[in-house]
């Protein structure tokens, strides 16, 4: 994966900013009336095509980061960690580029984490994730089913904090996808943003 680098201070202090202020909206909406509850600070918001919303609107004064990448949304829906490990685990074990030896990660698969935000994907959607820093891939519909992409909560049985991988991390299992494991190891994972926070659905 290309590395990339973190906009330091600014995101320290945007991400609980943010977080803060989708839970407080959530809370303020009262339970989600479909879905998983988010309680817990927010640590991955869904938005775009869905059906489902647990926190209110974009507010460019408390949701500083997505507000400096230049994001925006009438409805969104959040996950705290709790929600996340409700959703059916997967588990993969593929050769890391950082270190070349194989790490267990584990997650739900990323579209039913959409699903469960009321996204319906198909083979055309386009899906939009970004990290912390900004990075962002687009993937099909159809590339996270073929690929079974995961939001991966943990590594090698531990939790993956923020700073390292974590603390959410689409990724797939390169080592068994043959277009991906036929690449130089560098280049498998370019498509995979750690430190994932945001998915925009676009149909």
């Amino acid at each position: 994966m290309k590395k990339r680098q973190f906009l330091g201070a600014a995101i320290a202090g945007a991400l609980p900013l943010a977080a803060h202020a989708a839970h407080a909206a959530a809370s303020d909406r009262g339970p989600a009336s479909h879905g998983l509850a988010s309680r817990g600070p927010a640590l991955l918001t869904v938005t775009g095509t869905i059906t489902r919303a647990n926190r209110g609107p974009f507010d460019p004064v408390l949701d500083q980061m997505m507000h400096k990448q230049g994001l925006g949304f009438a409805k969104a829906y959040t996950f705290d960690h709790a929600a996340l490990l409700q959703l059916a685990p997967q588990t993969i074990r593929p050769t890391l580029e950082y270190d070349g030896k194989p790490h267990t990660l584990r997650g739900p698969l990323l579209l039913d984490v959409l699903a469960n935000a009321g996204a319906r994907v198909g083979d055309r959607t386009t899906l939009v994730l970004r990290a912390v820093d900004g990075y962002n891939v687009e993937l099909s519909g159809a590339q996270a089913s073929a690929r079974r992409v995961i939001v991966a909560t943990h590594i090698d049985g531990a939790p993956m904090p923020l700073g390292g991988l974590g603390p959410l991390w689409a990724v797939y299992d390169a080592d068994r996808i043959p277009e991906m494991a036929a690449l130089p190891l560098a280049q498998r994972f370019t498509a995979c943003p750690w430190a994932l926070y945001h998915i925009e659905v676009r149909a």
